[in-house]
């Protein structure tokens, strides 16, 4: 199946404004990502989909694609539905923008889900949480499963509640692979009350009664909210290198 690989890149950020842009060792953070992404095997086609052209220039400028998306984009997954829209292709990817240092294995468990599991419309994937002070973090997206490994629900806050004593939380990895007439679907679709609340994009597909299939994943992944983050990449770097 034919598969492409979106990073969504907005401007406006209102934790880390110019995210996409911010340096990481005089490198923006949007050439980590694409960069990272390139080493995902079963990806055909990579692209970025912003709304800036200051995002477009710098992506252009270090040898990526790069197509130009609306700036009323209501997520993430809207950007990429509408970069993809003319687009011949099985499976989309959306990449998160702020994760630069994501493992490409998790992108490759994510696709071979829908590979082999034609039922399967979108999957995700989350790790358990090690840090106890993420539990509270509202940055932090928890996740609820079911038996079969199917979100229950993602939240901000700590779920579920452990009444007798402590349990595994799971954090949630804003990655998505969708079955691209699914993606085009879900994007038309009115945002929902529990979306609004949360400010949760996942959560418009399960209040339309759809599923999303999650992979449980060894390795976390460090996400860029605020600009204490950026101290924390290039701290990571140090210790890589």
């Amino acid at each position: 199946m034919k598969t492409i690989g979106v990073i969504p890149a907005r401007f406006d950020s209102r934790r880390l404004p110019g995210k996409p842009l911010a340096e990481i060792e005089k490198k923006p953070l949007i050439q980590y990502v694409y960069q990272q992404a390139q080493k995902v095997k079963n990806i055909d086609e990579l692209l970025v989909a912003t709304d800036n052209e200051r995002i477009f220039n710098k992506v252009r400028q270090f040898g990526g694609k790069v197509k130009l998306t609306s700036a009323q984009c209501r997520s993430g997954s809207d950007r990429v539905a509408e970069a993809i829209k003319d687009i011949k292709c099985e499976v989309v990817v959306n990449i998160q923008g702020d994760e630069p240092f994501f493992e490409p294995e998790m992108v490759e468990k994510m696709i071979g889900l829908l590979t082999k599991n034609p039922e399967v419309q979108v999957s995700t994937p989350c790790v358990k949480i090690k840090k106890r002070e993420e539990i509270k973090d509202e940055n932090v997206v928890k996740v609820a499963l079911d038996k079969d490994n199917f979100a229950i629900y993602f939240s901000r806050l700590p779920i579920p509640y452990f009444r007798e004593g402590k349990g595994n939380f799971l954090k949630h990895l804003g990655f998505y692979a969708f079955r691209r007439d699914f993606l085009l679907q879900f994007s038309r679709w009115p945002q929902t009350p529990l979306e609004k609340a949360e400010k949760l994009e996942q959560l418009r597909i399960l209040e339309n009664g759809c599923r999303i299939k999650v992979v449980e994943c060894h390795s976390d992944s460090l996400g860029i909210d605020v600009p204490a983050d950026l101290q924390r990449a290039k701290e990571f770097l140090k210790v890589r290198v």
